[in-house]
Parts: structure tokens; C-alpha cells; sequence
């Protein structure tokens, strides 16, 4: 216990307590967990509910096509990533206000299950670091706890949970099938249809910081650009800092396409 960092053990506070827990779990979990046996250890670790933040995926794309089709002249950056959030919010000042005005997938997920199930406390996993800082700082008021797939990895091992055959029954509580490519690059453009509805020139798929800065950089000038799809990691959130996998990137993301066409 000892070893665990301050919200693995608030978390663990939560399971002895009984507390009515719900996993809220990032679209990249297949990089690192399979399906089903990831949503059975959730629920032998003691989370009454285990859904997707892919569903919140679907919010943010009506979200945000709804605010292309309101403005049609007016240039979007996407607000998935926190990290390039902040980015912008510390460095990139003048670029605030492209920043789309929505609902994140956690944020979106999150507003789901306080209606679905309320009183239970949402706990969100994932590879980001920076959406610890998201849950605390831009919507206190969900009271969302934010755990990497490494910290959780230590819960599980520190209560002695493991992958099991029995686990073959297990289900998502809420799911979202259509954005399970979220998670990789330009997996929010694929899942809204952006790349049907605009030219090559009006949208722009980015990650990793080098070319997520020159993207920046070059955003007002660009004046075709409608709409920049930007992660802050190197092809996507499957190569996060919470997560722990000796897959190189192409195997992340055939993982995640796979579960996406499977289930």
C-alpha cells in the first residue's frame, strides 16, 4: 500500500469502504487489457458499474459538428487532449478562443453516468497523466477520480486481482462502439465523418508535441483549415505516460482497431 500513489490510495479507501464505484474506462484499455477479463477484474476489485468513455466519444462528435454546422465559417481546435489544452491556455493565448467549446470524452461520460447512476462515485482510467488536471481544475463539480492503467495495474496486484477464465461473461455497463478509434491519431476525424464532410485542406490530423507545436504555430495562417484534430502524444493516446506495454505503436493501434471490429 505504501507504494501506491495518493489516488490508488484513495481508491483502495473507496473498494474497503463499499463505496458504489463506476469505472469509467479510455478507449485505448485494449493496448494494455483484454476483453472481457478487464471488466471482471474491475468488478471482483469492487466497481458496481464498468462502461466506456467511447460513449462520451459519441457526445463530443454531435457536440462538436453541431458547432461546425451553427458557425460554418469559424476555425475549431479539438479538446479531447488536456495536455494540448493547457498548451494552449500557457503558451498559445491568442489560439483560446479557437479551442471547441464541448464536452471532452471523460467530461461527457462522466455527466452520463451522474444521470445513469447516481450517487456512485466515477473513477476515470486511462494512459493520461493531464486528465488529472482536467478533473480537478475544468470540472470539479463531477468529482471525478483519475487513475493511469500503471496505478491500477498496482491495485490489481496489490489485491491479488488477475485475468480469469470467468470472466468471459462480463460486460460493459454502457457502451460506445462507434469511437473506439478515438484513442488513436485522428480517430476523432474517422468517428464524426469529418474526413467525408470536409476537403483535405479544411481539416488536419496531428500528434505528437514537435509537430503538434508547428501545427499551432501555423494555425491562424492557415486560412483553409476549419477544423485541427490534435493529440499531444506520438500517434495518439495509446502511447500515453500511464500506460505500461512493450508494443511498439502499430501494434497499439491494430490492438484498438481490433476490439473496435470485433465487439
Amino acid at each position: 500500500m505504501e507504494n501506491l500513489s495518493q489516488e490508488s490510495k484513495e481508491l483502495v479507501n473507496l473498494i474497503e469502504k463499499k463505496e458504489k464505484l463506476v469505472a469509467m474506462v479510455a478507449p485505448s484499455f485494449p493496448v494494455v487489457f483484454s476483453y472481457p477479463e478487464f471488466v471482471g477484474m474491475l468488478k471482483r476489485l469492487g466497481f458496481k458499474y464498468v462502461v466506456e468513455v467511447a460513449r462520451g466519444a459519441e457526445e463530443t462528435n454531435k457536440q462538436l459538428l453541431a458547432l461546425m454546422k451553427l458557425h460554418p465559417d469559424r476555425k475549431y481546435i479539438t479538446n479531447p487532449c488536456p495536455t494540448i489544452v493547457r498548451l494552449i491556455r500557457n503558451k498559445y493565448h491568442y489560439l483560446v478562443r479557437y479551442l471547441s467549446p464541448i464536452d471532452s470524452p471523460m467530461i461527457a461520460i462522466a455527466k452520463i453516468v451522474e444521470k445513469e447512476y447516481p450517487k456512485c462515485k466515477k473513477v476515470f482510467i486511462g494512459p493520461c497523466i493531464a486528465k488529472k488536471l482536467e478533473a480537478k481544475e475544468d470540472c470539479p463539480e463531477l468529482d471525478i477520480l483519475v487513475l493511469t492503467y500503471k496505478e491500477l495495474q498496482d491495485i490489481f496486484k496489490c489485491k491479488d486481482i488477475y485475468s480469469e477464465q470467468k470472466d468471459k461473461s462480463a460486460h460493459f455497463d454502457i457502451i460506445g462502439q462507434e469511437t473506439r478509434l478515438y484513442p488513436v491519431s485522428g480517430g476523432l476525424s474517422q468517428s464524426s465523418g469529418i474526413i467525408k464532410k470536409f476537403t483535405d485542406s479544411e481539416y488536419d490530423v496531428i500528434s505528437g508535441p514537435e509537430l503538434a507545436k508547428k501545427a499551432l504555430d501555423e494555425f491562424i495562417a492557415n486560412y483553409d483549415l476549419k477544423i485541427l484534430d490534435i493529440l499531444n502524444c506520438d500517434g495518439g493516446c495509446i502511447a500515453g505516460p500511464g500506460m505500461i506495454s512493450v508494443d511498439g505503436l502499430s501494434r497499439r493501434r491494430q490492438k484498438v482497431i481490433d476490439f473496435w471490429k470485433k465487439v
